[in-house]
């Protein structure tokens, strides 16, 4: 049975899963609280806070070079700066 984000057991056939749908629609089961991830609720508003500070202070010539890298990085191919070395 496949899983969910969180690990949730979900139904494998797209009719299984509308009668799973249908039978949390109608209570007859419970959806189930989210799993808990095990970050701590605090150090993720912190880390929230400080990637958009980070983001802001940036100029958008930087943030492209940046976003430009990780795509690279991502897709296996060289970015412009890597090919410069």
């Amino acid at each position: 049975m496949p899983t969910g984000p969180k690990g949730e057991k979900r139904p494998a056939d797209v009719t299984s899963n509308a009668v799973h749908v249908m039978r949390i629609a109608t209570g007859e089961i419970e959806e189930g609280a989210p799993a808990d991830d095990g970050k701590d609720p605090a150090a993720k508003a912190l880390g929230a806070k400080g990637g958009a500070a980070r983001a802001r202070s940036m100029t958008p010539e930087r943030r492209a070079e940046i976003a430009k890298a990780a795509a690279a990085k991502r897709w296996g191919t060289r970015s412009k700066h890597e090919n410069q070395k």
